[in-house]
């Protein structure tokens, strides 16, 4: 269905100031004069047509004005709420600008103070209070054709823990990126909370606490709430793929593991970040030489994010024809007690597949001296834990040393980008979680890479929605890896960049999308017929905030 017509459906005989009020239909000043007479807008706007270029100047120049990053990102949110158009537009335009506003790092702020911020609701809010009523309550969406839904509990917000129903803000974030990055039209998007409480006792004393102030539901009841919303989707939104997002990290493993095969439906944390971090270490192949089977890696943090790239690395180790045992052997972690080693008797399911035979170490930098990694991945949360110890204990051991520090938000990060080039002499191939300015070293530019999940998320969920898979597999996050490596050119190695620019987001989700789709149709995934032209056709899927012209209805 073309965009013209979707929004030819949308407008659905509405006139006047009920256009206005629509976020999707607004276009403010730019209404043309033909339009203002057919739509009854005629003295409801300045007499003087105007244009998107020109709003976006006057957008620009209202949030330059802005002293704080939290101050943009409640304007540009406020944006939305008016003009889904020429929001997308400014954060497309400007997206290098854009994104550390409406996402991370500055999302994870908005979220912190989200009871405190709050001015208009976006999104469904489903409560533990509501069950029986889920599948109503999801009708209650004014949009039919939902194809991506993001959903939270708020328990593990990027790295600040558990923030209950502030967490909607990392939902509604998220799919800003799925349509500015991969052109997923906006009706089409659907951001969820779980409201299940919260334990944050904080949160629980605030006044302005959006949620309900009561302890987190557990156990049967919890599962019962999340069943009765999935078969929801499933029944009221058939062609939905559900993202699971910040979930704990015993419900996320869980969820995904129940889940996966029963609908269409990932988790980002776990696998959306596999994905980049496997396609920044291909990357760093092309610097270092070597293959992928020649690397050691060792994790900061055995969580969702930790475990899905060991996975993720474990699939890439094997198609270079290492053996399953073998390829998770070359995977250490350490989480909070130490290295993760069998004789530990406190390791949860998820951490047994690495649980190696080795005297156990409580120290971060003995297990590094120990492990002798070629690459660190931190997904701790903890930040400034790669000291410079440990670090220059890497540049020691690696003419290379492969460092990735992908806590967010930048708070969390156990380095910064200045530090790993500073105690590596240079010699770092750096990658962190949020953005990091350039660094000048030692008469050198260095552009740190930035793991953006945004890399990779909108790519996949493009492609699962224009090939209408009905799962998301791991295959489709491994080739998606392949292709974003695939993507970076001499030009941003010679940067120290790891990963494409942001201004070629769009070519790069379109790339994965199309890779996405191909996995889908060779494996079945779909009864849909594979286009004779597949570029061709995710191309025409993706929608751009360019104004359309609006014909009213009879």
């Amino acid at each position: 269905m073309s965009f013209e017509l979707q929004v030819q459906l949308h407008l659905n005989g509405k006139r006047g100031v009920d256009i206005l009020h629509d976020p999707i239909l607004n276009k403010g000043t730019a209404f043309t004069e033909s339009e203002r007479d057919a739509l009854g807008l005629r003295g409801l706007l300045p007499a003087r047509v105007g244009t998107q270029e020109r709003q976006v100047m006057r957008v620009m120049e209202n949030l330059h004005r802005k002293a704080t990053d939290i101050e943009k990102y409640i304007f540009l949110v406020a944006l939305q709420d008016r003009q889904e158009n020429l929001f997308y537009r400014v954060v497309m335009d400007h997206l290098d600008e854009m994104m550390p506003i409406i996402y991370t790092p500055t999302v994870g702020q908005g979220c912190i103070e989200f009871g405190h911020i709050f001015r208009r609701p976006r999104g469904l809010y489903i409560s533990f209070k509501d069950r029986g009523r889920v599948r109503e309550i999801l009708k209650n969406w004014p949009y039919h054709d939902v194809r991506i839904v993001v959903v939270t509990d708020g328990e593990r917000i990027l790295g600040l823990g558990d923030l209950g129903a502030n967490g909607m803000g990392i939902p509604v974030g998220k799919l800003s990126l799925y349509t500015a990055c991969a052109g997923i039209h906006p009706a089409q998007c659907l951001p969820v909370t779980l409201d299940c409480g919260t334990n944050n006792e904080a949160l629980l004393s605030d006044p302005l606490y959006i949620g309900i102030p009561e302890k987190r539901l557990r156990g049967e009841a919890y599962d019962d709430l999340v069943e009765e919303f999935v078969t929801g989707v499933q029944e009221v939104f058939p062609r939905a793929c559900i993202q699971l997002e910040d979930f704990g990290n015993a419900n996320a493993f869980r969820l995904l593991h129940k889940y996966r095969n029963r609908s269409c439906t990932f988790d980002d944390d776990i696998q959306g970040t596999a994905g980049v971090t496997l396609a920044g270490l291909y990357s760093a192949l092309a610097i270092t030489g070597n293959r992928l089977s020649d690397h050691r890696f060792l994790f900061l943090g055995a969580g969702e994010a930790g475990i899905g790239i060991g996975d993720l690395i474990v699939t890439g180790l094997m198609a270079e024809g290492v053996k399953e045992a073998d390829a998770r052997r070359k995977c250490w972690f350490v989480d909070s007690k130490g290295l993760v080693v069998k004789s530990r008797t406190d390791l949860v399911h998820h951490k047994l597949p690495y649980a190696h035979d080795h005297a156990f170490i409580g120290d971060f930098l003995q297990a590094v001296e120990t492990v002798k990694p070629t690459a660190l991945i931190g997904v701790s949360g903890m930040p400034r834990t790669f000291t410079k110890p440990v670090v220059e204990a890497m540049a020691r051991m690696n003419q290379r040393p492969v460092i990735f520090s992908l806590s967010n938000p930048t708070s969390k990060s156990e380095c910064t980008a200045e530090e790993a080039y500073a105690w590596t002499d240079g010699r770092a191939i750096f990658a962190s979680g949020s953005p990091f300015p350039p660094v000048a070293y030692k008469g050198k530019t260095f552009v740190p890479g930035q793991g953006n999940n945004a890399y990779i998320f909108p790519g996949v969920g493009l492609g699962v929605i224009a090939s209408e898979a009905t799962r998301v597999t791991d295959e489709m996050f491994f080739v998606a890896a392949k292709t974003l490596a695939r993507m970076v050119t001499a030009e941003d190695y010679a940067k120290g960049r790891i990963y494409p620019g942001l201004d070629r987001i769009r070519e790069v989700s379109s790339a994965i999308a199309i890779a996405v789709a191909e996995v889908a149709f060779q494996g079945g995934l779909t009864a849909m017929k594979r286009p004779d032209d597949l570029p061709a056709y995710i191309k025409s899927q993706m929608y751009d905030p360019t104004h359309v012209k609006y014909v009213p209805g009879p």
